[in-house]
C-alpha cells in the first residue's frame, strides 16, 4: 500500500462526503447500523469513521442512551466530521489508530467499522485490539467491499483513469476492494479470539444523482488524486470529464443506476 493511500487531505474529505457518500456509503451505513447489538446504556466504538457518514446513521438507529466514540487515524477527515456532524447527541470524535487503540480493556459493548479493514496494514492486530477493548460478549461488526466485478462502477473508474497513464497508473481504487475473500478474514477473526460469526453478502442498486458528481468523487474524493497529481500525465479535470462520460454511457445519468455489493461480518468476543 502506497503512503499516499491513507492521505485524505486538502479538499478530499469534502468531495468524499458529498460525491461518494450518496453512491457508496449511506445505504451501507444504514444497513450496518441496524445490525448493531447494544443496550440503551451501552457504548459503541467506531473505528475508521472517516467523515462520520456511518456515525450519523448509527446515532439515528441506536437507543438515545448509547454513547458513541467515533475515531479515525486521519485528522483532516475528523475535522470535517466534527464540522458537519459534531452536533450529534452523545457522539464524540477522536483520533485513534485501530491497530493500537488508546482505550482500556473491556471498555465497549460494540466495536463497529464501515469499509475500514482494507486500510489496516496489520489486520490481525486490529482485530486483537478490538477484542481487547470489548467487554466479554461484546460485538465486533464491520463491512468490506466485495470484488471489482461485483462493484462495476469502481472497476470502470479504475480502467478509465488508467488509460491516461502509459506506466504505473494510480492504484488507490484497487485497495478498497482488496478484502473480498471471506475465509482469510474468518481465519483472522478466529485467531483474534472471536466466535459466533454471522456473514452477510449485501447487494443493492445505487442511484447517485449525476455521473459528473460521481466521477468527481471517484477521481478527486480519495487519495488517488494525489497519485494523479504526482504523475502529472493528465489534468484531473480531463480525467473527470472522461469518466463522467464513461459512467453515463454504461450506467445512465440523472440518476446513475449501478449495482454494488458488500460483505458484513458480525462476531462476538
Amino acid at each position: 500500500m502506497s503512503v499516499t493511500h491513507t492521505q485524505f487531505v486538502g479538499s478530499i474529505p469534502q468531495i468524499y462526503d458529498e460525491c461518494l457518500g450518496p453512491l457508496f456509503f449511506h445505504f451501507y451505513a444504514k444497513d450496518l447500523a441496524k445490525r448493531i447489538v447494544v443496550e440503551d446504556s451501552g457504548s459503541v466504538l467506531e473505528i475508521a469513521c472517516g467523515t462520520g457518514i456511518a456515525t450519523e446513521h448509527i446515532r439515528h438507529a441506536l437507543p438515545g442512551g448509547v454513547e458513541i466514540l467515533a475515531t479515525d487515524l486521519n485528522e483532516p477527515m475528523l475535522e470535517y466530521a466534527r464540522a458537519k456532524r459534531g452536533g450529534l447527541d452523545r457522539v464524540r470524535f477522536e483520533q485513534a489508530n485501530a491497530q493500537d487503540l488508546p482505550y482500556d480493556d473491556a471498555a465497549f459493548d460494540a466495536v463497529v467499522c464501515q469499509f475500514g479493514l482494507m486500510f489496516f496494514p496489520d489486520k490481525l492486530g486490529a482485530f486483537r485490539e478490538a477484542a481487547r477493548v470489548l467487554k466479554p460478549g461484546g460485538q465486533l461488526l464491520f463491512s468490506v467491499w466485495d470484488s471489482f466485478d461485483r462493484n462495476p462502477v469502481s472497476r470502470l473508474a479504475f480502467e478509465t483513469i488508467a488509460r491516461f497513464f502509459d506506466d504505473e497508473p494510480p492504484t488507490f481504487l484497487k485497495l478498497p476492494f482488496s478484502c473480498h475473500e471471506i475465509d482469510p478474514i474468518k481465519a483472522l477473526l478466529q485467531e483474534a479470539g472471536f466466535s459466533g460469526m454471522a456473514i452477510n453478502v449485501v447487494g443493492t442498486v445505487s442511484e447517485p444523482p449525476s455521473a459528473a458528481k460521481l466521477a468527481e468523487g471517484l477521481v478527486a474524493g480519495n487519495p488517488g488524486i494525489l497519485e494523479i497529481e504526482e504523475r502529472g500525465s493528465a489534468p484531473a479535470g480531463k480525467i473527470i470529464e472522461a469518466l463522467a462520460k464513461a459512467v453515463a454511457d454504461e450506467f445512465g445519468d440523472n440518476p446513475v443506476r449501478t449495482p454494488l455489493q458488500a460483505i458484513t461480518f458480525s462476531t462476538f468476543r
